[in-house]
């Protein structure tokens, strides 16, 4: 893809982002296995990002988490994960979609139990001002007026 911005594209044609995750470590390792798509970025998009993401066997979506801002999708494409929240886990698999909505409190993310990639679609608003909680590890994140993610210990010192 040249720098001008397409009209329409083959969404595996969108490079894979070099860096895995913005986690600091010992975090940022746990990501090995994941594979994001910046769809969104390719067309310029800024009110909302798009990520066509691959998950290898063995490998999860994110640190469980909740936004206390921004609105969560996810659309699964092919194989299947498990999507663990604060209710447990449910099977998701191609066709099936999930939501969390920003502030509703309930951590989530998936994971690939399987022998097979899990290709889905994830869809989120970047709305400014965002925190987000990892209820399991000793972790939060702001989203700065610049809109970078500042990580912190969960007593609030700076990673």
């Amino acid at each position: 893809m040249t720098g001008q911005k397409p009209i329409a594209i083959f969404a595996e044609d969108v490079p894979p982002r070099v860096r895995r995750s913005l986690y600091p470590e010992p975090f940022a390792s746990l990501m090995a296995g994941r594979e994001k798509r910046p769809l969104g970025d390719a067309f310029g998009l800024v009110n909302f990002g798009v990520n066509l993401t691959r998950l290898a066997p063995g490998a999860r979506s994110a640190l469980r988490h909740s936004h206390a801002e921004q609105d969560e999708f996810v659309y699964v494409l092919s194989g299947e994960a498990s999507l663990v929240t604060d209710q447990g886990e449910t099977r998701l698999c191609a066709g099936m979609c999930a939501g969390f909505p920003a502030g509703d409190g309930d951590a989530h993310h998936l994971l690939n139990r399987t022998d097979a990639d899990v290709v889905y679609l994830e869809i989120g608003d970047r709305a400014p001002g965002d925190t987000v909680i990892y209820p399991d590890d000793d972790l939060q994140a702001r989203l700065d007026a610049a809109g970078q993610w500042q990580f912190l210990h969960k007593d609030g010192r700076p990673y």
